[in-house]
């Protein structure tokens, strides 16, 4: 399964829960709504740009691809999944709302994802070249001996899956 799959549905999946989560809030509870939007959305930031930190730490092969498809798959799957929570959980939505969350919605959504993950590349790639160069400046120090200094060992890299084929056995 690629990789963008995995990161799409599960934005997809964690901003429809937050905002039928909000709608909730709002309909029952609508002097709490202004502090818990702005959380939820710092939260829905967070963790868009903590999952793309960590792919380009890990040096994920094509993360940027990755992620711009995944913003891409979020938004309209985050629509599709908005209006059918709210239609089961807070004031019985119907179909008519699916346009505006497929358009508007669904480009904010897209937008949501994409800018922190961006950044989260970005500060990510950062990370991934700061840890090589500590491995690489860790022996060039005062104390250590010039001689005596050994090339770190290579990270581990996924091996790829061959493909299943037939019955299981």
């Amino acid at each position: 399964m690629p990789s963008w799959v995995v990161r799409g549905l599960g934005m997809a999946v964690l901003h429809a829960a937050a905002t039928v989560a909000l709608a909730k809030i709002a309909v029952f509870q609508p002097t709490e709504s202004t502090t818990v939007t702005a959380v939820v959305l710092a939260l829905l930031v967070g963790a868009a740009a903590l999952w793309s930190a960590l792919d380009a730490w890990l040096g994920l092969v094509d993360a940027g691809r990755t992620w711009f498809i995944a913003a891409l798959v979020a938004g309209p799957v985050a629509g599709v999944l908005n209006v059918v929570g709210r239609a089961a959980f807070v004031d019985q939505t119907g179909v008519g709302e699916l346009g505006s969350a497929l358009t508007g919605g669904a480009a904010f959504t897209a937008l949501l994802v994409l800018v922190p993950a961006g950044l989260g590349l970005l500060v990510g790639g950062k990370l991934h070249t700061t840890r090589e160069d500590a491995g690489a400046d860790a022996d060039s120090g005062p104390d250590s001996d010039a001689g005596a200094a050994e090339e770190p060992a290579p990270r581990p890299r996924p091996q790829p899956r061959k493909p299943k084929v037939g019955p299981a056995g």
